[in-house]
């Protein structure tokens, strides 16, 4: 299952100090991320079902801090929809594997390859 989501972000309301500096490229450029959350609901409002806002940490949560709504947007697309319905599953993180041991076995194999 999949889906589009077409959405606009007023950028003048995005708070500078929670930029966050990435790592150098390959090309010598510093990448700025920038960390919002999507919500997406069942129901719309003005033709929008879909709703950013800046994230918050858990201590924000914690302490009922007031959500900042950066902007809105709609759902346009939802692969394998039915009636007007359609599923989108939870995405599940995958644990990273240590590939040592599989890197070692592979240099014990013999090659013809020169390194």
């Amino acid at each position: 299952m999949g889906a589009l989501i077409t959405a606009s972000i007023r950028v003048d309301k995005l708070p500078k100090e929670k930029f966050i500096k990435g790592k150098k490229d390959q090309d010598g450029n510093i990448p700025v991320y920038y960390n919002f959350t999507i919500a997406v609901q069942d129901e719309t409002r003005y033709g929008n079902n879909v709703a950013l806002m800046d994230s918050r940490t858990q201590e924000e949560r914690e302490a009922k801090k007031k959500v900042d709504y950066l902007g809105n947007g709609k759902v346009v697309w939802i692969k394998d929809v039915k009636d007007g319905q359609g599923v989108i599953q939870l995405a599940e993180r995958k644990e990273k594997t240590d590939n040592s041991v599989t890197a070692s076995a592979h240099t014990s194999e013999k090659s013809d390859l020169p390194f």
